[in-house]
């Protein structure tokens, strides 16, 4: 009786194997998915109490089942032909738009983002592919803030990987096409729900002809005239990009940022026609327009205090870590400094063509248009406020592109010198005349501007404002030949600084003054030809420090040339007992002996001030262009100095 029975079912497994059509199943799930709108009467069921989840559930599962069966074949199945040549994805967003039953929406979404996540076959090429996902993207981002967020990141996020690994698919998601006529648009619309009723129809014979009763909801859901009309204008153009943006306003934390990677993967494109593709679009017009609108909502009563203060705002994390010090208009400041930090990072992030795009778009709308005006206000709280705002977005700025375009904005195109007086028009005219204004916060504010400025690693800055200035001065040694016969050039007895007192008292001058400082072979400069320039200025007689333990010049770093000048030695010379006057103001300006008044004594303190100025330079000099060798060239001290 047992192997009776096992022999029928066997049998019976069998007979039915061989017997399974996979098309005939997907066109029967599809079928119960349009009976539904023939039979149903109750159109405030919720769609996933319906069977409309498990069929479209069971024509995934065999769209992949069938790909797997013929993967040698590298073709579309019957059933993928199936769904394509019957429009099947255009009826389904035209269902999902009717939100009809409710909670449709959410369904299709999930279906047009599993089937192109799943099935392998290159599907967005088709035009009854790629046109059914521009009108879903377009569905998702006239619904801001709707309940199918989850769904609509999750479908943008199968796209954005989708044009990541095929660059050209980007053409196909933003092409742009005018309609001729809403009649036109709304019979391309309703012609799938035509196609799918004729395909009923014919396998429903007895349900030609339904009373009104029976396909009321059907009929209401085929027409649709006002839903399935789009408006004038271009279709699908930037459909992904303004989904996106849409998306990165969300208040649900993880779906904006989803977003914002999603947008991220986009701009990456590796292709340069995709590249320039992106940039013909809207995206940096929207990416941009959200920047200024995150700035428009900044309350006018933002202390600059506490703008400069703002630390640590990121994109990833638009708030702040912590909230102990909160004020008001924080929540604002963050949400437009994190945008601003997620466009720097963009620009980095980005294929040139569309870096440098997007950088030129935010310094043309954000830079030019809305903080240029308030820099120049007269106003002093719009001066201060878009002053303390512009420093701590230069303080987050990191991508080239837009610290290039900064620059620009700041400091002009050319590197001629920031100079007011050169060229009063300039908006780095205005910063620079700020720096001394009358009020001291604008002053304080536009130098901490320029202080964050160069620190930015871009030549023209350093150029723009310091090497220009310096260029035409003498502050660097060329190198140029010394004369021949310096006793051509300067007669000393007709020098009224040299005396014949001051001849016979034993000083007496070097024929030439120590030459400029020279540059060594390898273009380096003599550093003993440096610190001698700077000791030089102290006379020998007029020095101090050696006559004194633990004063001379190695407490420094060595002791060093000590030299031959006129004027220091011509008022010498009215000093008398100069040398023990000078020692004694030495010992009093350390500490060593008691104060007390001394003729000349202001000069006197002047020598020593003087002498320890000098040894300071030397010291800096030696430190930063050491010689071979510790000791090398320096002169020795007198005899009997310590």
């Amino acid at each position: 009786m047992l192997s009776r029975l096992g022999a029928l079912l066997q049998e019976a497994v069998g007979a039915r194997e061989p017997s399974i059509d996979l098309l005939e199943a997907f066109v029967e799930h599809w079928k119960g998915i349009t009976n539904y709108y023939i039979e149903s009467t109750d159109e405030n069921t919720p769609a996933k109490k319906t069977d409309i989840p498990w069929r479209l559930k069971q024509m995934l599962d065999i769209l992949v089942y069938e790909e797997k069966q013929q993967a040698a074949a590298g073709e579309a199945g019957p059933c993928l032909e199936y769904l394509l040549q019957h429009k099947i994805l255009e009826t389904l967003c035209t269902l999902g738009k009717a939100e009809y039953p409710p909670g449709m929406r959410q369904q299709v979404l999930q279906f047009f983002s599993k089937v192109l996540a799943q099935v392998q076959h290159p599907l967005l090429h088709y035009l009854n592919v790629h046109r059914p996902v521009q009108k879903l993207l377009r569905l998702g981002a006239t619904v801001p803030g709707s309940l199918t967020e989850k769904e609509e990141v999750q479908f943008t996020t199968v796209l954005c990987s989708k044009i990541q690994q095929d660059p050209a698919l980007l053409t196909y998601i933003l092409e742009g096409k005018k309609t001729t006529s809403r009649k036109k648009v709304s019979r391309e619309a309703t012609a799938p729900l035509r196609e799918a009723a004729s395909v009923r129809d014919k396998d429903h014979p007895q349900s030609k002809a339904p009373d009104s009763g029976t396909c009321g909801a059907w009929a209401s859901s085929a027409q649709l005239p006002a839903e399935t009309e789009e408006p004038d204008g271009p279709i699908g153009e930037s459909s992904l990009i303004t989904s996106l943006i849409g998306l990165c306003k969300s208040k649900k934390g993880r779906v904006a940022l989803k977003a914002q990677e999603n947008l991220l993967l986009l701009v990456r494109v590796a292709s340069q026609a995709a590249a320039t593709c992106l940039v013909q679009s809207s995206a940096c017009p929207a990416i941009v327009e959200r920047l200024c609108q995150l700035h428009q909502s900044l309350p006018s009563s933002l202390d600059p205090a506490d703008i400069a203060a703002v630390e640590g705002i990121s994109w990833r994390l638009p708030s702040a870590p912590s909230d102990e010090a909160s004020f008001p208009g924080k929540e604002a400041l963050a949400a437009f400094l994190g945008w601003f930090d997620y466009c720097d990072h963009l620009i980095t992030e980005a294929h040139a063509v569309v870096s440098d795009a997007l950088a030129k778009a935010v310094a043309e709308k954000l830079f030019v248009e809305i903080l240029q005006p308030q820099l120049l206000h007269v106003s002093e709280q719009s001066v201060l406020t878009s002053t303390a705002l512009l420093t701590v977005m230069l303080r987050q700025l990191r991508a080239p592109a837009l610290l290039r375009e900064a620059v620009a904005f700041l400091l002009g195109v050319d590197q001629q010198p920031a100079a007011p007086e050169d060229s009063p028009r300039t908006l780095c005219a205005h910063l620079i005349r700020h720096c001394d204004h009358l009020s001291d916060e604008i002053s304080i504010a536009t130098l901490r501007l320029f202080e964050e400025l160069l620190q930015k690693p871009h030549e023209q800055i350093v150029r723009s404002l310091i090497l220009c200035h310096l260029e035409g001065r003498a502050y660097v040694a060329r190198g140029s030949p010394e004369p021949e016969s310096y006793e051509d050039t300067l007669d000393l007895e007709e020098d009224p600084y040299f005396t014949d007192s001051f001849l016979d008292s034993g000083f007496q001058p070097s024929a030439k003054p120590p030459p400029a400082p020279a540059t060594n072979p390898d273009g380096k400069t003599a550093v003993t030809e440096i610190v001698n320039s700077f000791l030089c200025l102290v006379p020998e007689e007029a020095k101090t420090s050696a006559f004194l333990e633990e004063t001379g010049y190695d407490t420094y770093v060595h002791d060093a040339y000590g030299l031959v000048i006129g004027d220091l030695m011509q008022r010498i010379q009215r000093v008398p007992q100069f040398p023990g006057k000078l020692l004694l103001v030495r010992r009093q300006l350390m500490g060593q002996v008691p104060g007390e008044q001394l003729d000349h004594q202001t000069f006197l303190q002047g020598v020593v001030v003087l002498e320890e100025f000098c040894k300071e330079l030397a010291a800096i000099a030696f430190v930063k262009f050491p010689p071979h060798g510790p000791h090398l060239h320096l002169s020795k001290p007198p005899e009997g100095h310590v």
